[in-house]
């Protein structure tokens, strides 16, 4: 079903549910009723929406589970499957997002340096290897901070590389007798989850998880139709027009034809084939791939940035990684020999430290940035536990959760960003987790993070034209027969509630569980809550 004709049925529903709030309403006109009654009310209100809506032939063949609690004093108010497991999809950033927040604090900031264990001379040269040192820091692009979702980038991608390069010619760097050299060995070399599938790889969602993360680890292929039909295209590649990483055979098509474009992995250098075709006189179209080998590729950038800038390099430029997990954990460094020298740490030649943790936070949450939220479940163990490697960070925030609140079992997952299919969760144990921000003093701080219905993030062209718009803010999730939903909403009788809405084996386009979704936050917010009394209105009138 399309967007328009979702719209529809959503407003259909809500039509539905004002009609039946309208019949109820001279009752409680006619008598005082309790609070407690007021609510009884409007939860049969939206039960009789929700068994309208999950009437639905895609609704009846899905499984759709639900919880909503009353925000301030916990008390459910609604229940569906509320105990059963759930694909949680990118709903498990919420974990993820939280957890870092709780164990890092809101202020935390990531660090970034060029150092080297070699020295500059009087003549600017610098003898030893230059090395850039990452810490996860998810902010390394040219994105807009904080986040602005009309103005989202400043400057090109290579932004933060170009400001170093910039730093060390004004110190009077000329010559390196070196190399260029990226470590990102802050983590362990382990760039993809094990849950995570084969066909996501390519894409820039599915980007290489590195202590090292330039512009998202993803590049800018751009593609512009050849001149006549038949003619290859052509094709460069943003920042680095020297990446040699993927194949291509895109075509230039007819004029009234379509673009189309695929992505094929093949063994050998190139693992990657791009093909397909543009029509001939389209407009240049910007295609976001997956950047396989993040730290080399940033090497390289950062090595042709100074060379632009006359900076003479005997050396290449390469990688350095921390050896792969070992059994889930990493390897502890071998002790020194008896008797060794301490040596002097690497001299720092400039650093970068990142914007403030909630902001990274907020870009996550917003837009669903996969490979920040792996960036921040690693980055917890490394700091609590000592080793940056994936189940480190997994094994941390199951304690956490079980601290949180979370009941135990309700959640398993095996990666920090939900794109992983193995994932499982409960609507209670979600509900749980948002209880706990509640309670915490940045709580507010991270509900904003959320995306707003109607207005921003992942959620701006969702429940258009509805009382929804403005009064949910919500994490998505979306991966295949799966969407989610989960958050804080005020309905328009004022009350706020926490809610954790599922719709698992959708069989139809994800449009189909998109529109059940939105129908049932809709007359959430449109149903819950007492009307107000007939002596509270007369007050106001005055």
């Amino acid at each position: 079903m399309g967007r328009s004709t979702a719209g529809r049925w959503i407003r259909g529903i809500v039509a539905f549910s004002c009609a039946l709030m309208v019949l109820a309403l001279p009752a409680f006109s006619q008598q005082k009723k309790s609070d407690a009654a007021r609510e009884v009310a409007g939860v049969a209100e939206f039960q009789k929406a929700v068994n309208t809506i999950l009437a639905d032939p895609e609704a009846q063949r899905a499984f759709v589970g639900a919880l909503i609690v009353d925000a301030d004093t916990g008390k459910p108010i609604f229940e569906l499957n509320a105990d059963k497991y759930f694909t949680p999809a990118s709903n498990t950033k919420l974990l993820t997002t939280v957890l870092a927040l709780a164990t890092l604090g809101p202020d935390y900031r990531f660090r970034t340096t060029l150092e080297t264990s070699g020295t500059i001379d009087s003549a600017g040269r610098l003898r030893g290897d230059l090395t850039l040192v990452g810490r996860g820091d998810p902010d390394f692009s040219n994105r807009k901070m904080p986040f602005d979702a009309k103005n989202p980038i400043d400057g090109p991608p290579d932004k933060p590389l170009a400001d170093f390069a910039d730093a060390l010619v004004a110190k009077g760097l000329k010559e390196i007798d070196g190399d260029i050299v990226a470590d990102d060995s802050y983590f362990p070399y382990a760039p993809y989850p094990e849950g995570w599938a084969v066909g996501d790889v390519p894409f820039y969602y599915g980007a290489p998880i590195s202590a090292i993360c330039l512009d998202d680890n993803s590049l800018d292929l751009k593609i512009t139709p050849g001149d006549h039909v038949g003619a290859s295209a052509w094709i460069t590649v943003e920042p680095w027009p020297g990446y040699d990483v993927y194949a291509y055979s895109v075509t230039t098509g007819a004029t009234d034809s379509s673009a189309q474009f695929d992505v094929v992995e093949e063994p050998g250098a190139k693992q990657f084939l791009l093909r397909g075709s543009i029509p001939l006189g389209h407009a240049t179209i910007d295609e976001p791939l997956a950047m396989p080998n993040p730290a080399e590729y940033t090497a390289n950038v950062l090595k042709e940035l100074l060379e632009a800038r006359g900076v003479k390099i005997t050396g290449e430029a390469r990688a350095q990684h921390a050896p792969p997990p070992a059994g889930g954990m990493e390897l502890d460094p071998p002790a020194p020999a008896a008797g060794t020298i301490a040596q002097a740490g690497p001299t720092v030649l400039a650093e970068r430290d990142s914007q403030a943790l909630i902001e990274i936070v907020r870009v996550i949450n917003k837009v669903s940035q996969n490979l920040h939220a792996e960036i921040l479940l690693r980055t917890v163990a490394k700091e609590k536990a000592g080793t940056g490697s994936l189940s480190a960070g997994l094994n941390y925030e199951k304690g956490f959760l079980s601290t949180a609140g979370v009941p135990d079992g309700d959640v398993e997952v095996d990666d920090g960003s939900g794109l992983s299919r193995e994932n499982i969760v409960t609507p209670r144990a979600m509900v749980a987790l948002l209880q706990y921000v509640r309670r915490q003093p940045w709580g507010d701080a991270f509900f904003s993070t959320l995306p707003v219905a109607g207005i921003d993030g992942t959620l701006d062209n969702r429940m258009k034209g509805t009382a929804a718009v403005g009064r949910i803010e919500g994490k998505t999730g979306s991966v295949e027969h799966t969407q989610a939903i989960s958050g804080l909403a005020t309905t328009v009788r004022g009350e706020h509630v926490l809610f954790s809405i599922f719709d698992n084996h959708n069989g139809g386009k994800g449009s189909d569980a998109t529109r059940i979704l939105d129908a049932i936050s809709v007359a959430m917010v449109e149903d819950l809550g007492a009307p107000p009394s007939k002596s509270k209105k007369a007050r106001k009138k005055k």
